[in-house]
C-alpha cells in the first residue's frame, strides 16, 4: 500500500520540549456558554495536515499518527481536559442584520491548553459535525475549504497577522454537495489552535437574553484568561471598561494587519470577531491583485459591506457592538472613552506594521503616515499589487519612484529572499493551481511547495510586531 499523501509543516520546532499542561477553564461557564456535543462519526479519518510546529508549543507533538487520527479525528478526549466537546452558544451582526439564531453550526471548542508562556490556548474544529446550532447546515467541511484555511493561515502568521492556526486536517471520506464548488466534493475535518473562542457575539447575547451575572462572569473570565496591558485603561476603570480598552487595541492593530497584508478577510461578522483579537475562520477571504479599497472577497457580499477599505470602518463599529453589549452592566461614558482610542490606536498600528513590512526604521507617525499615503498612491497609480510592493521596495529601495521613501534606514536584516524577482503570493488562480492536483490526483507537491516558500517569507520578514491589547 503507497503511503498516504500529507502537508506536514517543515519550519523547525523549538529546541526545548514543552509539556502538555491542560487546563479547561471553559468547563465553569459551560452550564450557560455552550452545549455538549458529539463528533460526526466519519467513514474514516486519513490524516491530511498535521502542524508539528504548532504542536510543539502545546506539548502535542510527540504524539504518533494514530493516537492524533484518535484526538482529531474521532475526538477521543485529551487527557485531563474537556470530557466532551462544547459547541458555543452567541448571537451576532451578520452584514449589518442583528442574528439571535447562532451559534456553533459545524464546530466546536475540543480542548484548552496553555503554551510555554502560559497563555490559555482553545482547539476548536470546523467540519465536525451537526450540532444544536446547525440550523439546514450539514455540519461539514469541504477538503478544498480545508486546504484553503491551511494557505491563509499560514500566509497570514508569515506576515505578522495574529492569527489561528491551522493545526490538523483529516479526509473524512464523504461526498458533499456545495454551490460554490464542484460537486460532489471531498470532505474534512479541520482543527484550529486558537487564543479563545469568545466573540462579540457571546457579549451580545448575554444582552439579548437579559443575563448581568453570567455578562459580569464573562468579563471576569476574558480579563483573567487573556490579560491586557497593566496600562490598558485609566486606574479606576471597571472591568467592563477595562475589557473594552483592551479589545479595542487589539481590534485596531489586527485591523491594520489586514491592511499591510493586503488581505480581505471576507465575512467581518460579530461572530467571526474574537475578543482577543486574534483573526479567525477564513471561509472566502482573498488577497489583493492589486491596491483597491473596493475589492470585495465574498461573491454575496454585494452591498461591498467587507470590501477590503471598508475593513477598519466595520471592525470599529464591531467594538460599537461590543460597548453596546456592556452597557447591561456598565454606564456609558466609559465605554465610549474606549472606543474613542480605536482610530488612533489603528493609525499606529498601521505605521508600526508598514514599517516592519517594508524593512525600514520608523520616522514618526506624522512621516510614517505620509510615507503609507505616498506608497498606496503609487501602487494605485502602477496597477501593483501589495506583496510585489512591498517586495521592491524593501529595505527603502527604489526611493526614485516613491520620493517619501527617502531618508528611512533600512532594518529588519537582509535575507536572500529580496535579491530574488518576485515574493511568494496567494492570489486566487494560484489557490486553484494548488488545489487542482490534490483534486484530479491527490498530489499535495503544489501546496508543500507553496508553504515552504511561506515558511521562507516569514524567515525573510523576521519577528513580526508584537500583537496589541495584551500583557506581554
Amino acid at each position: 500500500m503507497e503511503p498516504v499523501p500529507q502537508a506536514v509543516s517543515d519550519r523547525p520546532l523549538p529546541g526545548q520540549a514543552i509539556p502538555y499542561r491542560p487546563d479547561p477553564q471553559l468547563a465553569a461557564l459551560a452550564p450557560w456558554l455552550g452545549d455538549s456535543v458529539a463528533a460526526a462519526d466519519f467513514p474514516q479519518t486519513v490524516l491530511r495536515w498535521r502542524n508539528d510546529r504548532a504542536a510543539a508549543q502545546v506539548g502535542l507533538d510527540g504524539l504518533s499518527d494514530d493516537e492524533w487520527l484518535a484526538h482529531f479525528g474521532r475526538f477521543a478526549p485529551l487527557p485531563g481536559n474537556l470530557p466532551g466537546p462544547l459547541a458555543l452558544r452567541y448571537h451576532g451582526h451578520q452584514f449589518g442584520v442583528y442574528n439571535p439564531d447562532l451559534g456553533d453550526g459545524r464546530g466546536f471548542t475540543f480542548a484548552q491548553l496553555r503554551d510555554g508562556a502560559g497563555r490559555l490556548l482553545d482547539l476548536g474544529t470546523k467540519g465536525s459535525g451537526q450540532t444544536p446550532w446547525s440550523r439546514r447546515g450539514d455540519g461539514r467541511l469541504t477538503l478544498k475549504g480545508a486546504v484553503r484555511e491551511i494557505l491563509a493561515t499560514e500566509l497570514l502568521e508569515a506576515l505578522g497577522v495574529n492569527t489561528s492556526r491551522t493545526f490538523s486536517v483529516i479526509e473524512t471520506g464523504e461526498n458533499l454537495w456545495r454551490g460554490d464548488e464542484p460537486s460532489p466534493t471531498r470532505s474534512a475535518v479541520l482543527v484550529r489552535l486558537s487564543h479563545g473562542h469568545i466573540r462579540i457575539g457571546t457579549f451580545q447575547r448575554l444582552l439579548a437574553l437579559d443575563k448581568p451575572a453570567e455578562m459580569h462572569e464573562l468579563i471576569a473570565y476574558c480579563l483573567a484568561q487573556f490579560p491586557g496591558a497593566p496600562d490598558a485603561a485609566p486606574a479606576g476603570s471597571s472591568p467592563a471598561a477595562t475589557l473594552l480598552h483592551q479589545v479595542v487595541a487589539r481590534m485596531a492593530d489586527m485591523a491594520a494587519s489586514y491592511m499591510v497584508a493586503g488581505f480581505v478577510h471576507g465575512v467581518l461578522n460579530t461572530d467571526n470577531m474574537n475578543v482577543t483579537g486574534e483573526s479567525f475562520d477564513y471561509g472566502p477571504w482573498r488577497w489583493l491583485p492589486r491596491w483597491d479599497a473596493g475589492f470585495v472577497a465574498a461573491y454575496f457580499d454585494e452591498a461591498g459591506r467587507y470590501a477590503f477599505g471598508r475593513q477598519p470602518e466595520v471592525i470599529g463599529w464591531n467594538c460599537g457592538q461590543l460597548a453596546v453589549a456592556l452597557r447591561l452592566v456598565e454606564e456609558a461614558p466609559p465605554l465610549i472613552a474606549a472606543l474613542e482610542r480605536f482610530g488612533p490606536l489603528y493609525q499606529a498600528a498601521m505605521a508600526r506594521r508598514w514599517c516592519w513590512r517594508l524593512g525600514v526604521a520608523s520616522q514618526g507617525l506624522e512621516r510614517d503616515s505620509a510615507l503609507i499615503a505616498a506608497c498606496e498612491t503609487a501602487m494605485r497609480a502602477s496597477g501593483t499589487g501589495p506583496d510585489a510592493f512591498f517586495h521592491a521596495h524593501r529595505g527603502g529601495r527604489g526611493a526614485d519612484a516613491v520620493p517619501a521613501l527617502a531618508g528611512y534606514e533600512p532594518c529588519g536584516g537582509d535575507h536572500p529572499l529580496w535579491q530574488e524577482e518576485a515574493p511568494p503570493s496567494l492570489l486566487i488562480d494560484e489557490v486553484e493551481s494548488i488545489w487542482a492536483p490534490i483534486a484530479e490526483h491527490d498530489d499535495w507537491s503544489a501546496l508543500d511547495a507553496k508553504i515552504a516558500a511561506i515558511c521562507r517569507l516569514g524567515e525573510a520578514l523576521g519577528q513580526p510586531p508584537v500583537p496589541a491589547g495584551h500583557d506581554h
